[in-house]
């Protein structure tokens, strides 16, 4: 059975930056849940960031791939630097989903980690910039899909397409 990496936040865990979580309703999800192919996951908490934390963006919104390449970083909005507990929680998931042998996710959309469409632009205005937090990014690198919570239908026919 293949499975899917999953985030924590969208299974009703409390590992937001918040405190909170942004549990998924959607019938996908729990039908996953119920066969038991979600592995799920929070970056930012494996990266060793607490909960709750300062929100954190990437700067001037360069996306994930600049990060992994180390031309921008992660910074909160007093300027602390948490670009490397973001890289050490990419990293985290990566291996989670090899071990598992997911090859196929659905994340957080927006998350300076998990977005898979658009982050955060870094100026804390909650204005978004197009572009893969940092998280998606090596998981995509590494040929593992991610899909948002808004696209599970095309999530859905991706894995039917991994099982023939």
């Amino acid at each position: 059975m293949q499975k899917i990496l999953v985030s924590a936040c969208l299974m009703g865990r409390k590992v937001r930056y918040d405190g909170r979580a942004k549990t998924s309703s959607d019938a996908c999800l729990a039908g996953w849940r119920e066969e038991g192919r979600l592995v799920s996951f929070c970056p930012e908490v494996s990266g060793g960031l607490p909960v709750p934390r300062p929100a954190a963006e990437i700067e001037g919104g360069a996306g994930g791939a600049a990060v992994l390449d180390g031309a921008a970083r992660v910074l909160t909005a007093d300027g602390a630097d948490v670009t490397e507990e973001f890289l050490a929680g990419a990293r985290a998931a990566l291996a989670a989903a090899r071990t598992h042998g997911a090859r196929m996710a659905v994340l957080k959309e927006g998350s300076p980690s998990c977005g898979a469409l658009s982050v955060y632009d870094g100026t804390f205005t909650g204005r978004r910039a197009p572009g893969q937090g940092v998280t998606t990014a090596l998981l995509e690198r590494h040929g593992i899909r991610v899909f948002t919570e808004d696209r599970l239908a095309e999530a859905a026919s991706y894995l039917r397409t991994l099982e023939t």
